[in-house]
């Protein structure tokens, strides 16, 4: 039985019956039913139902209003139910879902696989923001219990992210749950996490800026692991789980009914999991050393080169962070930080987090829509106190996609004015407020001068963040406004 069965029976029955729908389909919000006499529908039993958030009845539809975690699978057991004709997914409007754009629509797959997890993103995020600034004002240290269990809750929310997402992501892709989180529990095991630590067997690209190091082999093929692992990333348990459930789709479809129930997960992990360490992950880390590649020249040009790589690093900063290519940034910065005691090529990254957070102020202030509020103020507070921005991506600015680009393009003037300075970070601290410490040179030759520079970069940047977000900003039509 699924889990939203009781409900489509309920909603069925009090709008009359199956008898009494004449077609379904369904936007990223609502329930939409086409009834054969929408005045005998019970509206204010189904408006008082659990996940039922309104009933708008307008354009000649009956619109159950549930919000993004349940249209799909109530939509399901409500067109199994019926069996009425059902249309599939519209837009808001009502009209047939168009063709998009491979940009566009890869916007709308990762919003959608992050949206059921934004609340708990924004808590996790709050926790691990509100640790770091009591640790930093001195109030407890990273060793007291209750630092230690409540960091279990903030980072771990992180670091097994694949796994969270292997579960979103099957159900995007209409596959099995539990092979999607298993699918992430094998990119997060933690003998396989810590595999960089045993004997380099060998080097894959040696002598090129695409060298990585192997310390195991399957079948004799290089297994090619990040130093930091898979943790916390998006885009290879995205596309493991996309390729598994095309896998189970068709093993499904040929094997034999009496051995489908152990036999097809057993084909999928055994092929996808392999898949993954051997091309999915491989090819992630080649585009991220790629971009280390591509900073480090960039910074080396003469004269302009700070002011040119801090605009460049600023303008696809956020996309980097959508698909987790950010942290082969992070990585060349905490190399260079232990190299020669400071770095500049990441020193301009704060002011994309408080474009983007500015964007989504400039939202909420322009918007009537109330589901927006209930996901835009914790996503604002997340990240303008403690620098965590994947809930104002992910739930508020992407999804609508003109604020989270509004949000890059205003990043450019302060990242370039950053870059211009010469402003160097001295110790990665932590985001938003918190990593203001770490631009206070430790041997006192440029003082806090840095801290005053990227002050200013944000406020250049969160100044027409706002202002163009909320000079352009409407709410999207409702279907009920016509």
């Amino acid at each position: 039985m699924g889990a939203y069965d009781s409900l489509a029976a309920q909603i069925v029955d009090k709008v009359g019956g199956s008898s009494n729908i004449v077609n379904i389909s369904h936007c990223m919000t609502r329930l939409r039913l086409k009834l054969k006499d929408d005045s005998i529908a019970d509206t204010k039993g189904i408006e008082q139902l659990d996940k039922v958030i309104q009933v708008v009845n307008a354009n000649g539809q009956y619109q159950v209003v549930v919000g993004m975690n349940v249209i799909e699978d109530l939509y399901d057991a409500v067109a199994e139910l019926t069996g009425a004709e059902s249309l599939g997914e519209v837009t808001e409007d009502g009209e047939p879902v168009k063709h998009q754009n491979a940009v566009s629509a890869l916007i709308d797959l990762i919003s959608g696989i992050i949206a059921p997890i934004l609340a708990v993103l924004c808590a996790a995020g709050m926790i691990k923001g509100i640790l770091t600034i009591a640790v930093f004002l001195g109030w407890m240290s990273a060793t007291d219990g209750l630092y230690q269990v409540l960091y279990a809750a903030g980072d771990g929310f992180f670091y097994f992210l694949p796994i969270i997402l292997g579960y979103t992501s099957a159900k995007k892709f209409h596959c099995s749950e539990f092979i999607g989180m298993t699918l992430g529990i094998a990119l997060t095991y933690p003998a396989m996490v810590n595999i960089t630590a045993g004997t380099v067997l060998g080097t894959v690209f040696a002598g090129t800026p695409f060298a990585m190091n192997y310390y195991a082999t399957l079948l004799g093929i290089p297994i090619i692991m990040p130093a930091s692992g898979y943790t916390s990333s998006v885009i290879p348990i995205i596309l493991a789980v996309w390729v598994a459930s095309k896998l189970e789709k068709w093993c499904r479809t040929h094997f034999n009914q009496y051995v489908k129930f152990f036999f097809v997960p057993f084909v999928v992990l055994v092929v996808c999991v392999p898949l993954t360490y051997l091309v999915i992950g491989p090819v992630a880390t080649i585009i991220t050393d790629a971009l280390s590649l591509f900073f480090n020249s960039l910074y080396s040009i003469p004269v302009i080169g700070g002011a040119l790589g801090g605009a460049v690093l600023t303008a696809i900063w956020q996309p980097m962070v959508v698909f987790g290519f950010h942290w082969s940034v992070i990585a060349l910065m905490l190399m260079n930080i232990g190299s020669q005691g400071f770095d500049v090529i990441m020193a301009p990254y704060m002011v994309c987090s408080f474009a983007q957070v500015f964007a989504v102020l400039a939202m909420l202030l322009r918007t009537k829509d109330t589901k927006l509020k209930e996901i835009g103020w914790p996503a604002f507070i997340t990240g303008f106190f403690f620098g965590i921005t994947e809930p104002c991506i992910y739930g508020v600015t992407l999804p609508r996609k003109k604020p989270f680009w509004i949000s890059c393009i205003a990043s450019v003037p302060g990242g370039l004015f950053i870059g211009l300075m010469g402003t160097r970070m001295f110790e990665f601290t932590g985001g938003a407020f918190c990593a203001l410490p770490g631009f206070v040179d430790p041997t006192g030759e440029m003082g806090a001068s840095c801290v005053l520079y990227v002050l200013v970069g944000i406020a250049i940047s969160s100044v027409i963040s706002f202002i163009m977000t909320f000079a352009t900003y409407k709410d999207e039509p409702r279907a009920d406004a016509a």
